[in-house]
């Protein structure tokens, strides 16, 4: 990759100006430790995370011989002298698992090959898998969306154990599904075309996800770099680079062996992404000619391998995320951009490709369910709807959304779609009521019959069972989780004709969801076009794992109030309406399939405009929407007992009380009478505590929880 002036000019200006500060940090260093170096702010930060953070609890419970939950009832005065010791560097020894860590990591850096506009090859980069499809290098390794349509990135171009080179696997990269890009800041995201052949899926190699919040590193702290300099095999630079200044978009480290190359991922030592490496401080002779590792001078065509780097210079992780967050994205384009922030990577796994060992698998399609089966000998079946699989892969280009004409096509081919779409014109154009509120007391009176007055003398279990009894046996029509139709057009509409998603209330049209979701569906569909071409049998029998992790990668707009992993994403559970809201990815992801919960205003906890969340703790406080998820939640107790587990990453018994509080301090509103209404006529059953509140508390809801 050759030097870019311009960069290399404004780095060596920061540094210098930076001469006195930086100085003062090295003398403080080689006195005191990076915890008195650093802001006590930033040192909290990082503390926090450090006794949060499963490989710096095992390093320090290696020294104590305890577990490493037991890490965290450490003293105070104890943990703080231990982290020094044994994460920040005073101590070099490193349990095994922190090399486990690095080879995890390391699978997802690849080599970026940059090609001209006849696909000659005209130099190469560093990137890194940041989300199961987007790629980060330098804006000066793919500075242009045409740059990077003709580039590709390479992964696995590394030596084995044995000293002969790995098969490589290279993908192009696809800009005209997402492409990101900042000239100052000097990064460039963009995402990576699927697998096709026998190649492995390109999740398959992990990713890192980028994380805003700061504290990941601090002035003192050793970093790590796994990069491809000079477009060699992949090498990782171990503990060599020390952090010693940190600006307010950049960060500089120093080494004596290990300089960073362009693109490659800047790590601390719990392996979190804190930067990604762009620049340095090259060695200058008096004449101010850039120097050689060797002493002589350096020419263009030695590469920046060559150069010796005074100082590294990485951008900071944070800045990189708040910039993306400001830039002005489609629904598709945000949710692929929100998994860099909110998609905990799965540990990535060796996929066996022995020509010697693959197998045809059996399939049959169906024509008429649009369905696929295959017989490996188990035999899953795939339902993917009203879109069906194209007959060959094509491209999907994720832009302002589908086309009116597209949207009307599918629109017109499904007929409980436009029934629902029908609604919402009458709706608009005033021909029918948004909610009919006479009408709707009527059908309720006549649902709950006798009981409306049997409610007051019943026990709290005795209604607990009728009412059970009462959503369940009526619960005639159960549809199929399929928001796009069920939900978006009339369900969840708003008073004001929009569509809110519950927690941050951000708001959309239901034509603008749909689209996105039909795109989503696209999208999955290619993949698993895609995966069919898959033919080795061993992969074939995690075909149902795969398909969960396709639609984790690729989710709906849509929020499932009690998490589809609590019930095994089984139907009815997983399509009735009680409990589905819209709700846009970010937030979705954001909230994971953690518990409701109240926090109290002084705790720790990681917030955005979806909530308030503390994973570890499985506690998610909503932004919004309290009192709909909270009569939701209760629902889903009644109608599905024992589906909803008495355990502190579900529902404790104690923790009802929330979902009581919040039913009881945010009233029903109009939307909740209409969802009730309407879901009422799609499936027969109705939630109890939009029709009668006061019944909440006469119920003993511990019955429900398995």
């Amino acid at each position: 990759m050759a030097i870019d002036e311009r960069i290399i000019q404004a780095t060596v200006t920061r540094y210098q100006q930076r001469e006195q500060q930086r100085n003062a940090y090295l003398q403080k260093l080689s006195d005191t430790s990076p915890l008195d170096v650093d802001t006590p702010e930033r040192v909290a930060k990082l503390l926090t995370r450090i006794a949060n953070h499963p490989l710096a609890r095992m390093t320090i419970a290696e020294s104590q011989k305890v577990t490493a939950d037991r890490v965290q009832s450490l003293a105070p005065d104890e943990f703080r002298q231990l982290v020094q010791e044994r994460v920040l560097g005073q101590n070099d020894l490193m349990p095994v698992s922190y090399l486990e860590y690095a080879l995890r990591v390391a699978r997802s850096v690849g080599r970026v090959i940059i090609r001209s506009n006849s696909l000659r090859v005209t130099g190469y980069g560093t990137g890194s898998m940041v989300s199961p499809r987007l790629l980060m290098t330098n804006n000066h390794v793919l500075s242009t969306s045409q740059a990077a349509r003709l580039s590709q990135i390479e992964f696995n171009y590394q030596s084995d154990l044995d000293g002969t080179m790995r098969s490589a696997q290279s993908y192009e990269l696809d800009p005209d599904t997402f492409f990101a890009t900042d000239r100052e800041l000097d990064y460039t995201i963009v995402a990576v075309k699927e697998s096709s052949g026998d190649r492995p899926a390109v999740s398959s190699f992990g990713w890192n996800p980028l994380i805003e919040e700061q504290g990941k590193v601090i002035i003192g702290e050793y970093v790590n770099i796994i990069q491809h300099p000079a477009g060699e095999p992949k090498q990782l630079a171990l503990r060599e680079n020390r952090v010693v200044d940190l600006l307010d978009d950049f960060l500089h480290y120093l080494t004596d062996t290990a300089p960073g190359s362009s693109g490659a991922p800047v790590f601390n030592d719990r392996w979190e992404l804190v930067g990604l490496h762009h620049s340095g401080v090259p060695a200058r002779d008096n004449l101010g000619n850039i120097l050689t590792v060797d002493g002589r001078i350096w020419q263009p065509d030695m590469g920046e391998s060559r150069v010796k780097w005074v100082a590294n210079e990485g951008v900071r992780i944070s800045r990189i995320v708040g910039h993306l967050k400001q830039q002005n994205l489609t629904i598709a384009q945000k949710q692929l951009r929100d998994r860099l922030f909110d998609l905990a990577p799965a540990t990535p796994t060796e996929l066996s490709l022995d020509p010697q060992t693959k197998t045809m698998s059996n399939f049959e399609s169906s024509e008429r369910d649009r369905s696929i089966t295959w017989t490996i000998p188990l035999q899953v079946t795939v339902s993917l709807g009203q879109i069906g699989l194209p007959a060959t892969p094509s491209a999907v280009t994720i832009s302002s959304g589908s086309s009116s004409d597209e949207l009307q096509q599918f629109i017109g081919t499904n007929a409980p779609l436009q029934q629902e779409m029908q609604l919402l014109e009458q709706v608009r154009r005033g021909t029918i009521p948004y909610y009919d509120r006479v009408t709707d007391e009527r059908n309720r009176d006549s649902y709950y019959g006798s009981l409306i007055t049997a409610a007051n003398t019943l026990d709290p279990q005795q209604l607990f069972g009728k009412l059970k009894e009462l959503l369940t046996n009526t619960h005639t029509s159960q549809p199929r989780y399929k928001p796009n139709i069920q939900l978006y057009p009339w369900v969840d509409l708003q008073p004001d004709f929009k569509i809110r998603s519950i927690y941050s209330k951000l708001e959309y049209t239901p034509e603008e969801i749909i689209r996105e979701d039909l795109q989503i569906d696209r999208l999955r569909n290619n993949r698993i076009q895609e995966m069919m071409k898959v033919e080795s049998s061993s992969q074939m029998e995690n075909f149902r794992e795969e398909l969960d992790l396709l639609e984790a990668q690729m989710p709906y707009n849509c929020e499932h109030v009690v998490p589809q992993s609590w019930f095994d994403r089984q139907e009815p559970m997983r399509g009735d309406l009680h409990h589905l809201f819209t709700c846009e990815v970010k937030c979705n992801t954001f909230r994971g399939n953690t518990p409701y919960f109240d926090f109290l205003d002084f705790e720790e906890v990681i917030m955005s405009n979806c909530g308030k969340s503390e994973r570890r703790e499985s506690k998610f406080e909503p932004g919004n929407g309290k009192g709909e998820a909270a009569r939701a939640t209760l629902y889903f107790l009644l109608r599905y007992p024992g589906k909803i587990n008495n355990a502190i990453n579900e529902y404790k018994a104690d923790r009802l009380e929330t979902l009581l509080r919040w039913h009881q301090d945010f009233a029903v509103t109009e939307h909740e009478k209409h969802r009730n209404m309407a879901i009422f006529k799609k499936q027969g059953n109705r939630n109890p505590f939009i029709d009668f509140p006061n019944w909440a508390r006469k119920i003993d809801f511990t019955l429900g929880l398995g």
